[in-house]
């Protein structure tokens, strides 16, 4: 316990980033003043918005700062503390991830217990993940019993926990979209009524496998999943916005949704939203998935890269959509 590696944003990448936007670099392990504790950090999440802070634009997190490590969720154990209320031992949840030992205070620490659930299952299914899924469909979007129900980049860590959930709340069809067969397969495995290739065309593919219309989109892509949804939806459908996945890279504006004119004669809504808004379900949001995980109803996927060193690819991977389910650095 004398040195730690982590992972610095070396350049800001236009367009896709690289390896060379990341660089491996070794320092001391630090060691924890009054309040403060060291966690070795086991897991370490990659998510798709840190594309947008690797720009040095202002935006709704502030942007990683170059030569200095990144950052994201992390959980791990507690080995060096110099606070009253979190022993050595403890495994916490914490926001310093990229890194293999992480000094912070303890107050920006959530202690977890391992006994419940494996440890990374609290950076997805019981984590963020979960509860961006959770309260996006059931908040955001406020889907009904017997509703449509259309999910793009649905085999991933959000998407994939959207569309079970929405079958366990009572939704009358549940649609998703993949990026290849061996994902649409999962999707079918895992309880969607329709799942499709975007590749394929998205267009035609939703409108084969929802003839009548979809009720709710929860859109973790945007481009042209988007625009297809505006065109499927019913009257009065609404649109929880997670993510916009395929403009992440893009260095020229998006050529679509081109149709944004019918969100007026249809009445939709169309509600961007970010999780940490949304802390008030986290209640409700652990006692229902609790409650799906003991009787084995909701299922999660995990894509584990090993090695602190990977991460950068694990983070690219993540982009091209290799990943099935949550994608995750075991550190």
């Amino acid at each position: 316990m004398t040195r730690n590696r982590e992972i610095h944003l070396a350049s800001r990448p236009q367009g896709w980033p690289t390896e060379d936007t990341f660089r491996l670099v070794e320092t001391d392990v630090p060691t924890p003043g009054p309040g403060q504790i060291v966690v070795r950090n086991q897991f370490m999440s990659v998510d798709p918005y840190m594309r947008g802070r690797m720009n040095d634009v202002k935006s709704y997190v502030p942007p990683y700062a170059l030569d200095a490590p990144l950052d994201g969720a992390a959980i791990g154990e507690v080995v060096a503390s110099e606070a009253a209320d979190i022993a050595v031992g403890t495994t916490v949840q914490h926001g310093l991830g990229w890194r293999e030992y992480a000094l912070l205070d303890a107050t920006a620490a959530r202690q977890v217990d391992p006994g419940v659930a494996p440890v990374s299952a609290y950076l997805s299914v019981l984590g963020m993940t979960g509860l961006t899924a959770y309260a996006g469909l059931l908040e955001v979007a406020a889907m009904k019993p017997g509703e449509t129900v259309f999910v793009s980049a649905a085999a991933g860590a959000v998407g994939s926990l959207v569309g079970q959930i929405a079958k366990l709340k009572g939704a009358g069809r549940v649609i998703g979209s993949a990026g290849s067969p061996a994902k649409v397969e999962r999707l079918r495995a895992l309880g969607f009524d329709a799942a499709f290739d975007y590749h394929d065309g998205v267009r035609e593919a939703l409108r084969a496998a929802a003839p009548d219309g979809v009720d709710v989109y929860f859109d973790n892509v945007g481009g042209d999943h988007l625009e297809a949804a505006i065109s499927a939806m019913n009257l009065h459908g609404r649109a929880a916005i997670c993510g916009m996945i395929a403009q992440y890279n893009a260095t020229e504006p998006p050529a679509a949704p081109r149709n944004l004119a019918l969100v007026i004669g249809k009445r939709l809504t169309l509600r961007g939203f970010l999780v940490n808004d949304h802390h008030d379900v986290r209640p409700a949001f652990v006692r229902d998935v609790a409650g799906w995980l003991r009787d084995g109803t909701l299922s999660y996927d995990e894509t584990i890269v090993d090695g602190i060193e990977n991460a950068p690819a694990a983070f690219l991977g993540l982009l091209r959509g290799d990943n099935l389910g949550k994608m995750l650095v075991k550190v």
